[in-house]
């Protein structure tokens, strides 16, 4: 009996050995080299940029006057220049943008009997906050602030008046990373300029939609 516990022992150390072995040499066989995964850093908005944009308006214009009044539509082509700065901060994206455009953004209409009045918008120029979501290199955003334009009325017969009136802009866009440091963005803008002086003690209503592109360098 002695002699068979031994054997059996010894048999199940010769089994264990051989096991332990095979699966030894099975991980040898089945290791698989490791390779490192390159780091792919997302794009950073932090930064200066300068660009240009251009778009077109739309709006209305209403003269209000006891002998013109008249309500009609504006519509015309803008174009001009931005400047900018970012910060990020995680994946939130906070900036500050000024634009000066042209614009041509203008209507007129019949305002009283054998009278035309006319509405255009020279100019306009913005000053606004941005607050964007950084979706690596897609960026929408929100924006707003102030805007200034310079605004001409005119009724036929009676001259014109032109004034630079000051109000304020909302909007948003969404904007791209493009190759190296170029930008591009599609935005909307709500702009209000209030109502501006026209001639015969009238005065008119200023506010337009835009929707414009932009490029811009990135510093």
């Amino acid at each position: 009996m002695k002699r068979l516990a031994l054997a059996a022992v010894g048999a199940l150390a010769v089994v264990a050995a051989i096991g332990s072995a095979n699966a030894a040499d099975m991980g040898r066989r089945t290791a698989m080299p490791t390779k490192a995964v390159p780091y792919v850093a997302l794009y950073n908005w932090t930064g200066a940029y300068v660009g240009i944009n251009g778009g077109g308006g739309w709006g209305r214009s209403n003269f209000s006057a006891p002998v013109a009044t008249g309500d009609f539509n504006t519509r015309g082509g803008q174009v001009g220049g931005t400047i900018g700065y970012n910060v990020q901060s995680g994946q939130a994206v906070f900036g500050l943008e000024g634009d000066l455009d042209w614009s041509n953004v203008r209507g007129s209409s019949a305002c009283g009997v054998g009278l035309t009045c006319e509405t255009r918008n020279t100019w306009l120029g913005t000053a606004r906050g941005r607050v964007g979501y950084a979706f690596d290199r897609f960026m929408p955003y929100i924006t707003g602030g102030l805007a200034v334009g310079g605004v001409k009325n005119s009724i036929s017969g009676f001259g014109d008046t032109t004034t630079t009136k000051a109000g304020y802009a909302l909007g948003g866009g969404i904007e791209a990373a493009l190759a190296g440091p170029w930008t591009a963005k599609v935005e909307y803008l709500y702009a209000d300029l209030g109502r501006v002086s026209a001639p015969l003690g009238a005065d008119a209503r200023a506010k337009e939609n835009i929707v414009r592109g932009g490029l811009n360098y990135r510093f």
